[in-house]
């Protein structure tokens, strides 16, 4: 079996690297053959990253490489496709996959269609508001990594709708012994993108850190961190990315409760919580699911929520350590790759079988 995988990103985006590349053996073991070709390379990724802002020439060049690779889809069995084929246009490539009877399979890990039916621009809303539903419409399968997608692709009149959670390599992420340290850490993980969601905390952040010898690590946010903090920045690589974790105490990921977040996987929670770490995170969206309260982590509707959670966690060695392996237990029964990419596997040789 031959598909064409059709990613956003290469290695440097994390949607792209998780929820694609890294389930490539599990394919390959069961005989299937993927051809990777990403919209955008690395290059594009550091520009946002570093710059803020989309190189025109480079996208220019994607979408022409794109247009080809979709004239070639008619010699696979299947394409693969993250998101949508050519974004911020309307849905004529995958109009054009549905013409020449190319099955599809399509994977949301982010409410993608928010950026269209919620965009500030009257214009873009109506021409484009609609436009994620079309594609969930004509794909043979959606995948989505929670139920807010799964919701919304189903009332698009999705064929099928399949649910696979976002997952890590349980060989990657190990657990290591930690000692009750003098520094108690606040770990967070992410880009300079998402760094923003840690001002929604800056003042419980403040007030951690004036109660005891406390340190927030942030890790990918750049330049984009808050001010008046003990800050440890560190760069983002997907070689140390689990070091870093492994140094913290304590994960945490805030977010506004806006439908646009509604739509997140909880990933960094998922890191956290493979590394046995305890978590605290906004009760929004997926996170209301992989957090269990009082269990492997606490759910902070508030500041003072926050700074409660992160007080207690500091002084009680005994309960960050059971809620750790608390957390790493549910990651190795429902978040991890190892249980995940066979089901993809199967998933993606039912396409193969209905055809014939």
């Amino acid at each position: 079996m031959k598909i064409l995988l059709l990613t956003r990103f290469d290695r440097l985006g994390a949607s792209s690297r998780v929820r694609f590349l890294q389930c490539l053996p599990y394919l390959r073991d069961r005989g299937i053959d993927v051809r990777t070709f990403p919209l955008f390379g690395d290059e594009y990724v550091r520009d946002l990253h570093t710059l803020g802002r989309r190189n025109l020439f480079r996208v220019t060049v994607a979408y022409c490489r794109r247009v080809l690779r979709l004239l070639q889809s008619v010699r696979f069995d299947a394409v693969w496709l993250e998101y949508e084929l050519f974004p911020w246009l309307p849905a004529w490539g995958e109009v054009l996959l549905e013409m020449l009877r190319v099955p599809y399979v399509v994977d949301y890990d982010d409410a993608i269609f928010h950026k269209y039916d919620l965009h500030h621009n009257g214009l873009v809303r109506a021409a484009l508001g609609r436009k994620i539903d079309h594609v969930m419409r004509m794909a043979t399968v959606v995948t989505v990594g929670n139920d807010y997608l799964a919701e919304r692709a189903r009332k698009a009149g999705a064929k099928r709708v399949e649910y696979f959670p976002t997952a890590v390599d349980l060989n990657r992420y190990l657990v290591v012994r930690r000692t009750d340290a003098p520094t108690y850490r606040i770990g967070w993980i992410g880009s300079p993108i998402t760094a923003r969601y840690l001002d929604l905390v800056r003042s419980a952040l403040i007030e951690a850190c004036r109660l005891g010898d406390c340190e927030v690590v942030v890790i990918g946010g750049g330049r984009k961190v808050p001010q008046g903090i003990r800050v440890d920045s560190r760069t983002w690589t997907e070689e140390t990315e689990v070091a870093e974790i492994q140094r913290c105490d304590v994960g945490i990921m805030p977010l506004p409760d806006e439908p646009p977040e509604r739509g997140k996987c909880g990933y960094k929670l998922i890191q956290y919580m493979a590394c046995a770490l305890p978590v605290i995170a906004s009760p929004v969206g997926v996170n209301r699911q992989i957090v269990e309260h009082g269990i492997n982590g606490f759910l902070a509707s508030t500041l003072p929520d926050c700074i409660r959670t992160w007080t207690r966690l500091r002084h009680d060695h005994g309960l960050r350590t059971r809620m750790g392996q608390a957390g790493r237990a549910k990651v190795e029964k429902e978040y991890s790759i190892q249980v995940t990419g066979p089901r993809l596997a199967t998933l993606i040789l039912s396409l193969a079988t209905k055809a014939a």
